[in-house]
């Protein structure tokens, strides 16, 4: 025997788990299908259903934790609930600069809403011509929920804000507010407004298109397009173009005329009176005037106080002024004509000479200029910012040009124009005369005397310098004829006669003229006036292209709604 003992064998390996071929595995797979329960269309909806109940439940959790729930939101129509005062004052944003670090509550409206990030939204909000930032911010005390509901809602509707004031470090260029913005704690919507909207009042911050081509052009090939909404398009819309800044400063301004022309003539012992203005039968001639059914006989709308005016010097009244509505039926489609404007009248006895009225109305109108320049300053240049027109030439009280008419047509005959001795002045050779007159007098205002009688009403009074004149006045703005009047005849044997001289002739015995001819019977003090367009004021003080921006809602031969 061998002393050595044999060599161990090496293990065997585990043998392999054979692989199952391809179409083993696609067998296995469909008997697995076949195993699967059928799912019945009742089971997939209560599957549906339960999922739902799920996500809903989620979202409950969610807004369950929404710390914000009770400050943002829609509240219900106001009137339609019982009253309970939230015991809040409500602020002015014009005094916003005076809550510095206070909680405020005001009611505004959206001009423009955006959220800038899950955290944050901005808003624009605006309250009158003072518009302010407002910021949305998440936190521990304002919820994602309220910043998400803040940046989404819908331009126009009106809100209550309750929010802390915050000086800001860098001024907001798109803010009339520039050193403060408002810090949100509460919003709720009063009235949602419906989009999309038939206007953008946006757009209608910006100039018309024909006094705004050359701008937009440039700005289109800069590649910064923006609409130009037409006159038109704004004027059917104009509940919403009146929203506008620029439109809100314009009736600002078109109040403060009447307001300062009230101021003015109301010191000097003028009473403010207001006459009739449906009439029995046509006055100043039956021309231009619309006719009415009333009752069962027709009837006129007044073409001016005129006739009234005078009768009431007659009657004593020393001194009347008078602001109300005005119809004339000329078929003007011109960017300075209406059917229907408002009237700045008045009437005064003279004791000598009737260049005293017009001493008044000269001083009148400087009044209302000064006055415009000091308290309108802010709207009168956010509209003229927006037109760039220059500033309104003014001379001083005493040197208001006043140019006879031969003059004018003397210095128009040297600028090259063709015009006759007595012939009436055409709308262009007014303005270019008023571009001769800032010339040579640095002024805007300036009032034209001595007009030819035979283009003047039959009522004023013939010129003793010249049969052929007459003691009549135009005054103009920036070349533009914003009032006429004259000295009126008081005596009636004059007047009768001529008015039957006038053309056309006027018969002094007619329904519409003969309680006017016979106060004169009676006895009537010298007296002159005159009668201003407000709305030609308005726009020849802005530089507006079209008279129809200064009525709210304009009455032209072409459009009677809305």
């Amino acid at each position: 025997m061998s002393d050595t003992a044999p060599a161990a064998s090496a293990p065997a390996e585990p043998p392999q788990p054979e692989q199952p071929s391809k179409n083993a595995l696609k067998k296995a797979q469909k008997d697995k299908e076949k195993a699967q329960p059928v799912v019945l269309p009742a089971e997939k909806k209560a599957a549906a259903k339960a999922r739902e109940l799920a996500e809903r439940s989620k979202k409950d959790a969610a807004d369950a934790a929404d710390v914000s729930a009770n400050a943002y939101g829609e509240l219900p129509l106001c009137g339609s609930t019982d009253f309970k005062p939230t015991g809040k004052a409500r602020a002015s944003l014009a005094d916003v600069s005076e809550n510095e670090d206070k909680e405020i509550t005001f009611r505004c409206w959206v001009e423009n809403a955006r959220v800038q990030s899950a955290k944050l939204a901005f808003l624009n909000l605006r309250q009158g011509l003072s518009t302010v930032q407002a910021v949305v911010a998440a936190s521990e005390k304002l919820s994602k929920q309220m910043v998400k509901y803040c940046g989404s809602i819908s331009t126009e509707s009106t809100l209550v804000v309750t929010g802390l004031v915050k000086r800001v470090q860098e001024p907001i260029k798109s803010a009339t507010i520039k050193d403060f913005e408002i810090h949100i704690k509460e919003l709720f919507i009063e009235v949602k407004a419906d989009v999309p909207l038939p206007l953008q009042v946006e757009d209608a911050e910006r100039p018309l298109p024909s006094d705004a081509a050359a701008e937009d052009d440039q700005k289109q090939e800069e590649g910064a397009e923006r609409p130009l909404v037409s006159l038109n398009t704004r004027l059917n819309n104009r509940t919403i173009d009146l929203r506008a800044k620029i439109n809100q400063s314009i009736f600002v301004i078109k109040s403060g005329v009447c307001a300062l022309f009230q101021e003015f003539l109301s010191k000097r012992g003028f009473i403010l009176v207001q006459t009739p203005k449906i009439l029995g039968a046509a006055s100043e001639g039956g021309a231009n005037v619309f006719e009415l059914k009333y009752f069962d006989r027709p009837a006129y709308l007044a073409q001016s106080p005129q006739f009234y005016k005078q009768m009431l010097i007659a009657s004593r009244f020393q001194k009347v002024m008078e602001i109300g509505p005005v119809f004339r039926a000329e078929n003007s489609n011109t960017a300075r004509h209406l059917t229907e404007f408002t009237g700045l009248d008045l009437e005064m006895e003279f004791q000598e000479n009737y260049h005293e009225v017009m001493g008044v109305l000269e001083d009148l109108m400087l009044f209302i200029f000064k006055e415009l320049n000091a308290r309108y300053r802010k709207e009168t240049e956010l509209v003229r910012g927006v037109y760039h027109i220059d500033d309104f030439k003014l001379p001083e009280s005493g040197n208001v040009p006043r140019i006879p008419f031969k003059e004018g047509i003397a210095m128009l005959r040297e600028a090259g124009e063709e015009v006759g001795d007595y012939d009436d002045l055409t709308t262009p050779q007014e303005k270019m005369l008023g571009r001769l007159v800032l010339k040579k007098y640095n002024s805007d205002f300036y009032t034209l005397d001595q007009f030819p009688l035979a283009i003047r009403p039959a009522y004023t009074m013939p010129s003793p310098a010249d049969p052929l004149l007459s003691n009549s006045y135009d005054m103009f703005m920036r070349g533009q004829e914003i009032l006429s009047g004259a000295q009126r005849i008081h005596d009636s044997t004059l007047l009768a006669s001529q008015m039957r001289k006038h053309d056309p002739p006027v018969d002094p015995e007619s329904a519409g003229t003969k309680d006017y001819v016979d106060c004169f019977r009676f006895g009537c003090p010298p007296h002159a006036g005159g009668g201003f367009g407000l709305e030609r004021i308005v726009q020849f003080w802005l530089g507006l292209p079209n008279i129809r921006m200064c009525s709210l809602f304009p009455r032209d031969p072409q459009r009677v709604v809305p």
